[in-house]
């Protein structure tokens, strides 16, 4: 059975986007990427909503961009091997290889790809991680906090949702995020 992992790089105050829906300084650099390429190597598929799919869409190109570090091209290839579901009514056809569109959110669906997946699985995009989380099915968060203060935007972790964590693993980074990865305590 695959494991759903809920990776996300959020400000200091909990925030994956501004209030003016930019993300520029959550662009994690060379070692961040470096410590990601590492925890990304087992996911096979990525659950994503239609933003958080656009935004990363870049990763079917980035390897043809002269001069990108090994990092980057890494996690380009990582990102490539991998299957993608994007889940979005409004997005008629997904153009990216290894793509396909789901329609609605239905966490009976997730829970029999978490089944029959002999991978590791990620959501992406808060809304739709907030979705997972709250349908109970996300079985290891894996935050970045920038030292960065934002004071509002999209949210990285759903509101009216109660769970208390345990705390597996940390790593500190010389530009000053941190990686907190918890799993949901049992209750």
């Amino acid at each position: 059975m695959g494991k759903l992992i809920y990776s996300a790089i959020a400000s200091a105050d909990g925030y994956t986007e501004d209030a003016a829906g930019k993300f520029d300084w959550a662009a994690p650099d060379d070692e961040v990427l470096r410590f990601v390429n590492d925890l990304e190597r087992p996911v096979g598929t990525y659950l994503y909503g239609r933003r958080m799919y656009e935004t990363m869409r870049y990763w079917e190109t980035a390897h043809t961009a002269p001069g990108q570090p090994s990092s980057v091209l890494q996690f380009a290839r990582i990102w490539q091997a991998a299957e993608k579901i994007v889940f979005s009514t409004t997005l008629a056809a997904v153009p990216g290889a290894r793509t396909r569109i789901e329609r609605t959110f239905d966490p009976g669906v997730v829970r029999k790809l978490k089944s029959a997946a002999g991978h590791e699985m990620t959501v992406g995009g808060a809304d739709l991680a907030g979705q997972a989380i709250k349908a109970g099915l996300v079985d290891e968060l894996q935050l970045f906090l920038v030292p960065a203060v934002v004071g509002g935007g999209k949210r990285a972790l759903p509101g009216g949702v109660r769970q208390d964590l345990e705390l597996l693993d940390t790593q500190r980074f010389a530009s000053g995020a941190v990686y907190l990865r918890y799993r949901p305590k049992s209750a």
